[in-house]
């Protein structure tokens, strides 16, 4: 499910939902991923927006494309990886600076987010 904020270009946010299809394994390494116009249209955006989108994840190693056969996963598992340790580590270090911003001491923060993932494992 394609859900867009204001607070980021749309481009950018397709990149994060393509990745994390990638990392979470809904797009398997060496496998073919759905044509822009496929995209597009799943996610409801102009198929120019797709392509800048895509060709972001290209350049970042996650996809590769194949002239006449469309974009396909990288088959480098330890890539995918590097690159998945790198966004997380992104992830944290904002997420931790946040918490200094707002007085939130980390340990607590690690609290709440074990009470949220119980809670949200009780739920599915």
């Amino acid at each position: 499910m394609w859900k867009f904020t204001t607070d980021r270009p749309v481009y950018l946010q397709i990149v994060d939902e393509i990745i994390a299809r990638i990392a979470g394994g809904v797009y398997k390494p060496g496998e073919r991923i759905p044509s822009v116009r496929e995209l597009a249209e799943e996610a409801r955006v102009t198929p120019n927006t797709m392509q800048k989108a895509l060709a972001e994840v290209e350049r970042g190693g996650y996809i590769i494309s194949l002239r006449t056969s469309g974009k396909f996963v990288t088959e480098d598992v330890s890539h995918i990886r590097d690159l998945t340790d790198t966004r997380l580590d992104t992830l944290i270090a904002d997420f931790v600076s946040e918490l200094g911003r707002i007085g939130v001491p980390v340990g607590e923060a690690v609290k709440k987010l074990e009470e949220y993932d119980r809670e949200r494992n009780r739920d599915q």
